[in-house]
């Protein structure tokens, strides 16, 4: 109580009424000037600024019809493989020979591609509608390879025309040759079975892998060509591998999603 009354006569002093009044300090006002500059930077770049994501998704180098499945038409045991993989083939050209009871039948390809996989052995008892070869469908050696992403579908709307894409090439090492370049050619934008992704890849077993997480949304890339590398594609590396690329070789693409402005996140 004793010292409320003498704090009350000092402020009721006349001599006290004419003393300045320090407000704040010099390092005050320093520190108020920083916070000042600091959220008018934040506001204009909340109106300005953007902010760029990726999303990151399995992927696989093809050529751009994709592959099918060659089945057996009969029932039968194999008496001959006439195809070797690898080997580019017209259509209608031979692959298998099988007997039936009715006599021999030659199963053919479809269209004219390259037998990526043979999944028939001479001797071997199929059934009619069995898998018995991948045949890509590719008709020359030089036919550029696209890469397909399989995309979440949550993520399919986010994703611009002509959008980056980096890929890291499975067989490539990345931290000696970088990333393979590209951008978006197509969104499909239905989700993918995994019996869609086989017939496409003729892989039943990647239509497996692809779906692991749910049904995914196919994303096709076009590789940036580039004359100075040997892949004929370019890399963020000066050169790329010394080597050239092969279809159905597996990667993981990065795909730069739409800008969004960080304003938007703060509006109902």
């Amino acid at each position: 109580m004793q010292f409320r009354q003498q704090a009350l006569a000092k402020l009721q002093s006349p001599e006290e009424l004419d003393l300045p009044v320090r407000f704040a300090r010099p390092q005050g006002w320093l520190v108020f000037s920083v916070t000042v500059v600091a959220m008018a930077a934040a506001s204009v770049w909340a109106v300005t600024g953007s902010v760029t994501s990726t999303v990151s998704a399995p992927a696989i180098l093809t050529h751009g019809q994709g592959s099918y499945l060659l089945q057996s038409p009969v029932a039968g045991q194999v008496t001959a493989v006439l195809a070797k993989q690898g080997e580019r083939l017209p259509a209608d050209s031979p692959v298998l020979k099988v007997r039936t009871p009715k006599g021999e039948t030659v199963v053919r390809t479809l269209d004219a591609g390259r037998v990526s996989a043979l999944a028939a052995t001479v001797g071997q008892i199929i059934q009619t509608g069995a898998n018995v070869a991948a045949v890509e469908k590719v008709a020359h050696t030089g036919d550029a390879l696209y890469a397909t992403v399989y995309v979440p579908a949550e993520n399919a709307a986010s994703i611009p025309d002509d959008a980056a894409v980096d890929l890291t090439v499975q067989s490539v090492p990345t931290q000696e040759y970088g990333v393979l370049r590209g951008h978006v050619k197509s969104v499909d934008r239905s989700a993918q079975s995994p019996q869609q992704i086989a017939a496409f890849l003729g892989d039943g077993q990647l239509g497996e892998q692809f779906t692991k997480k749910g049904r995914p949304v196919a994303v096709t890339v076009r590789l940036d060509k580039s004359s100075a590398t040997k892949s004929g594609y370019e890399w963020s590396s000066a050169d790329g591998p010394p080597f050239k690329l092969t279809s159905m070789t597996l990667a993981s693409g990065s795909i730069r999603l739409a800008e969004q402005h960080p304003v938007d996140w703060l509006l109902p």
